[in-house]
């Protein structure tokens, strides 16, 4: 019996530690399967910046920079990709002002849970988010981009997915 129990705990490991999720395979969820990333995921249309970007499970952005003109118009479609609920895996965008500590912001967006990780404290260092997205979820949100030529963070501000790499730069020119 022992040897038995050894032998299915054996291949369930085996079956939870294959990559039969792979990158592209994680790329779509029931909701919205299969769906890969834009092919061009930055165009401009008539003066507006349109991004499309997608956050997945394996905690990745589809962008880590895009560039804007300073003081334009900018539309951000954001839609998680990945499959994993959203209670332990919700993806947002946060754009944060520039000088602001990504790190320490993230840090203090851990504790503010009930509020889709963004500190109600913290809401001058951001000028756009976009709600915190399940699996298949999508936002659309429009801001101005500042009028201040420099480099912008952006985050997904629920825990730890800075640190796993879920950040990039928007950059104004």
């Amino acid at each position: 019996m022992k040897y038995q129990l050894t032998i299915l705990l054996f291949a369930l490991f085996i079956a939870a530690c294959s990559d039969s999720t792979s990158d592209h395979a994680h790329h779509g969820s029931s909701a919205a399967a299969d769906v890969p990333d834009p092919v061009n995921p930055v165009t401009v249309v008539d003066g507006v910046t349109i991004v499309e970007m997608t956050g997945n499970d394996r905690m990745k952005f589809n962008l880590e920079s895009f560039t804007v003109p300073a003081g334009s118009p900018v539309k951000l479609i954001f839609t998680n990709v990945g499959r994993m609920p959203k209670a332990s895996m919700g993806h947002n965008v946060v754009f944060l002002n520039a000088g602001v500590d990504a790190n320490a912001f993230v840090a203090a967006a851990a504790s503010a849970r009930d509020n889709d990780y963004i500190p109600s404290a913290l809401k001058d260092q951001i000028f756009a988010y976009t709600k915190l997205l399940g699996p298949g979820e999508k936002d659309t949100i429009e801001f101005i981009a500042p009028e201040v030529p420099g480099e912008y963070p952006y985050v997904c501000s629920f825990p730890a997915h800075l640190f796993a790499g879920m950040g990039g730069v928007m950059i104004v020119e």
